[in-house]
């Protein structure tokens, strides 16, 4: 919402193209962004609204456009007080192209188009014609505001490192919860209605059977066993010492090029997130990546513990460990998202050439690249992060695990807790 409301003040602002994966609640946040910013709202859905569809593939000419919507929807779009929505837009190829005029004849106007599938749309979007923003699950800390726990996200924000400490085992405590409800808004919102975990398992599971329906809907009809395998195959992957993705492993034989495209629409409707691997840490670092060995990880924490079978029953018993299952899997899934919404980007994972040493994450920020070693509970022996300390001197190095809060020269411990202060932290 922050993001939409710096849009809206923004004299070089463009249409707006917001990205994210299906039930992430971009819709619901267009809506709310104009409902609470804008006299008057435009919602056109063109996966379902056939007649919005018609009216763009008659004519995009903007002095017959605009006339048009507000004779059909009744409605007077005053350019400062309208929000126009297009959702669903990857539906409609002229509705793709109309943003192009109204960025370059009429970008007073105020336009949001968004879908669940723009990365695998066919057909053009007009390059340099618009904005983008990416929406992804709600984090940790969103969570917390979620379920009313805002005095201990101040605290948590406002890092200081005694008053974080005495908290640390209720927000460890919540950290678990968030392990298995997740981020993916539905979930969270059953959570904080009811207080019951196993409300968020059945949101989850209904998100899993829609995104199962979509393979089947939205992809050629021979690749939907391919899909369905990678997903599959995902949790089993996490679960291994060495988590890097193996094609043979999805089944006997299995090779890259069979699964290129089932993987490619995967990775472009944001449902899973490929992290390359690199053994050069140097700039640009997207110039070092090996696209041919990676690890694969899901769009939510909570999507793969219900994916996962994770049992409630283990989950809440008082000496569960839900960080070190999967061999600390979860804790670096849960670690990926948190860089995801913080922005951070290109993010890779680093091994030294002989593959005695790996570090999770690797990003490239402001001229430096920082590692980062994700580690489960209490544990945190971070040997390999040290031989990349040794090796490449970083001015900064993080490692996340459940120990308090601290800096000891270029290192930072930060909890897994406070991944959402991660920048604040350290810089």
């Amino acid at each position: 919402m922050k993001s939409l409301k710096e849009w809206k003040r923004s004299e070089r602002r463009k249409p707006l193209m917001l990205y994210g994966a299906r039930q992430v609640g971009k819709t619901w946040l267009m809506q709310e962004f104009g409902r609470t910013e804008f006299k008057n709202v435009l919602y056109l859905n063109f996966d379902k609204n056939k007649r919005a569809k018609q009216i763009f593939g008659d004519d995009i000419e903007l002095g017959y456009l605009l006339p048009r919507l507000e004779n059909e929807f009744e409605i007077k779009i005053d350019p400062k007080n309208t929000l126009m929505i297009f959702d669903e837009v990857q539906e409609s190829q002229r509705a793709k192209d109309s943003l192009k005029y109204f960025n370059e004849e009429a970008p007073e106007y105020h336009i949001i188009a968004a879908g669940s599938f723009l990365g695998v749309a066919s057909g053009k979007f007009p390059v340099g014609q618009v904005d983008r923003l990416t929406i992804y699950p709600m984090s940790f800390y969103e969570f917390l505001e979620a379920i009313g726990r805002k005095q201990l996200l101040d605290a948590l924000k406002g890092l200081d490192s005694r008053m974080i400490t005495g908290l640390s085992h209720t927000a460890s405590e919540l950290l678990k919860t968030y392990f298995y409800v997740g981020g993916m808004p539905a979930a969270v919102h059953a959570y904080a209605e009811t207080k019951n975990i196993s409300k968020a398992r059945e949101v989850q599971e209904n998100i899993l059977d829609d995104y199962k329906g979509d393979f089947s809907k939205h992809i050629r009809a021979v690749d939907i066993p391919k899909v369905r395998m990678l997903w599959d195959s995902i949790p089993v992957h996490l679960a291994k010492e060495k988590k890097k993705f193996i094609y043979k492993e999805i089944k006997t034989g299995g090779r890259a090029a069979e699964f290129e495209n089932a993987m490619d629409w995967l990775v472009n409707t944001g449902l899973v997130y490929r992290v390359m691997r690199t053994e050069t840490a140097k700039m640009p670092l997207l110039s070092y990546q090996q696209r041919d060995i990676f690890k694969l990880f899901m769009l939510d924490i909570g999507l793969i513990c219900a994916h996962a079978r994770v049992d409630l029953k283990t989950f809440l018993q008082p000496d569960a460990n839900i960080f070190d299952d999967f061999r600390g899997a979860m804790t670096e899934q849960f670690v990926l998202q948190e860089l995801k919404t913080l922005a951070a980007n290109p993010i890779l994972y680093w091994a030294n050439e002989q593959g005695h040493s790996e570090v999770d994450f690797v990003l490239q920020h402001e001229g430096e690249i920082i590692p980062i070693e994700a580690k489960s509970s209490e544990n945190a022996r971070a040997k390999s992060l040290k031989v990349y300390i040794d090796m490449e001197k970083p001015a900064h190095a993080v490692r996340t695990s459940l120990k308090n809060y601290g800096v000891n020269g270029n290192l930072y411990s930060v909890p897994l807790y406070m991944m959402g202060s991660f920048w604040d932290i350290l810089f």
